[in-house]
């Protein structure tokens, strides 16, 4: 008997029958990296991997061995995949470079696959200082201490920002390494001036209440991104699953679009980072826009990180930004789910609102000046075609004692998402109100347009009195 099952077993395999392979496809995610959301937590969360693995031709006997990892930064995310632990990884364009470099060091290659979500003009990163702080601009932080987590995308947009003001970065300012965990201690504590950092600390300290933003990346003009790698080798042997990952993160792209309200919550619930400030960067004409191409900002932000990091003695080598960055698979992955690689990397537009205003009733057509507010239990966030509308709106809300959660409001220049309540506020002689993340912003404005500045409190009370 045992003879003639390996009998059976040999002619099996020569007939060209094998046992089923299992096909690992391990990703490691940054989670509370909330712009990470669409090619990671998202995915898991809704098993959207499932959904668009292939199941046929050479795949169809497959079992797949799907694993999940979250990390709190790149660089150990990088340390995985170089060792063969993980296949793909999501994070920002400066550890995307330096996952580059460590691959090529250990005489092997990664690819940069697709881009996630980003600002061709450096939203998202940015500079706080604590609230009781006098600094208004970076300006006032000239021999100040300023902790930033090293070879980082903010570090490179803090240095970009200290050389626009004409310092020395090794005398005007005294830079020192500091993890945001370490750093929103600090800045509680007043133990340091500043921190700079990236998505989605600048944004969540200032909601927590013990910091303030006083610098945009936009203002220092350095575009910035969270992207996707593969390990090349395996993209090679398994081309189709990296085009799978990347419809899962197409289609989670598509439903936060949809529900943007929905899954800031489902992220806030995974991260602890709290959906209003999820909402902030995912909702409609969010601070970053997601965006999956590979347009040129992009592409200069992944050379400049290469030469700054060289700058920084983190990097000895060049790395061929051309072998390194590829939009193959983000095309083929687009052309599956119907949409135009090409007319998609001309677009630059942030996540459009489609709205009436909630006052009015009006269409909303002018976005310079929108204003939002998110009232507590309501599913929805009410949108509104003007910081006056909105704040009228809100002392109504709560003369009938509803709670609000948060209120937005956009940059007038910029266009920016911002905490209406950490604005500042340029108001005209007739009561519009513009909204400015820098006091300096809304005094130009206001001296180019005529009014007065006021912040939040000074809106609310103005549009009170002129009632």
């Amino acid at each position: 008997m045992r003879m003639t099952a390996v009998v059976a077993v040999a002619t099996i395999g020569l007939m060209g029958i094998s046992r089923a392979e299992t096909i690992r496809v391990a990703v490691g995610t940054q989670d509370t990296t909330i712009n990470c959301a669409t090619g990671g937590l998202l995915i898991r969360e809704l098993k959207l991997l499932e959904k668009f693995l292939p199941r046929d031709g050479k795949y169809k006997d497959v079992t797949y061995d799907i694993q999940w990892k979250n990390f709190t930064s790149g660089a150990p995310l990088t340390n995985e995949m170089v060792a063969g632990k993980l296949d793909f990884g999501a994070m920002a364009d400066f550890p995307g470079s330096l996952n580059g470099v460590a691959f090529q060091k250990a005489g092997r290659r990664s690819l940069f696959i697709s881009v996630l979500s980003g600002s061709t003009k450096g939203s998202g990163n940015g500079i706080v200082v604590p609230a009781s702080s006098p600094a208004q601009s970076i300006a006032d932080l000239k021999g100040k201490t300023i902790s930033v987590p090293f070879a980082s995308t903010s570090h490179g947009m803090l240095l970009r920002a200290i050389e626009a003001q004409g310092w020395n970065p090794q005398t005007d300012v005294n830079i020192i390494t500091q993890a945001p965990e370490v750093a929103g201690p600090a800045l509680q504590a007043n133990k340091i001036e500043a921190h700079a950092d990236f998505v989605p600390f600048a944004e969540l300290f200032p909601w927590r209440g013990f910091a303030r933003k006083i610098f945009d990346g936009s203002q220092a003009n350095a575009p910035t991104f969270h992207g996707s790698l593969v390990d090349a080798e395996y993209a090679e042997k398994y081309p189709e699953i990296v085009v799978a990952y990347l419809r899962a993160a197409l289609e989670a792209d598509r439903l936060i679009a949809e529900e943007p309200e929905k899954y800031s919550e489902l992220v806030a619930k995974v991260t602890g980072i709290e959906s209003e400030v999820v909402y902030l960067f995912h909702g409609p004409l969010g601070l970053q826009t997601r965006d999956v191409t590979w347009k040129p900002e992009y592409r200069q932000a992944v050379a400049t990180s290469i030469l700054t990091l060289k700058h920084l003695k983190r990097a000895d080598s060049d790395l061929d930004i051309s072998q390194f960055v590829t939009d193959k698979f983000i095309r083929t992955a687009l052309a599956q789910a119907g949409r135009d690689y090409d007319a998609e990397l001309k677009n630059y537009a942030q996540l459009p609102l489609t709205a009436k205003d909630a006052a009015t009733g009006a269409d909303i057509t002018d976005f310079s000046r929108v204003a939002q507010i998110w009232v507590k239990d309501e599913p929805q966030v009410r949108h509104y075609s003007s910081p006056e509308n909105a704040l009228k709106a809100l002392a109504a809300l709560e003369k009938e004692g509803k709670a609000v959660r948060v209120v937005y409001a956009q940059d007038r220049e910029s266009g920016i998402k911002l905490f209406a309540n950490q604005a500042w506020f340029a108001r005209a002689p007739k009561g519009e109100l513009s909204a400015f993340l820098l006091k300096d912003g809304a005094e130009k404005w206001a001296k180019e347009h005529g009014g007065q500045v006021v912040d939040y409190a000074g809106a609310r009370e103005a549009l009170v009195v002129s009632r």
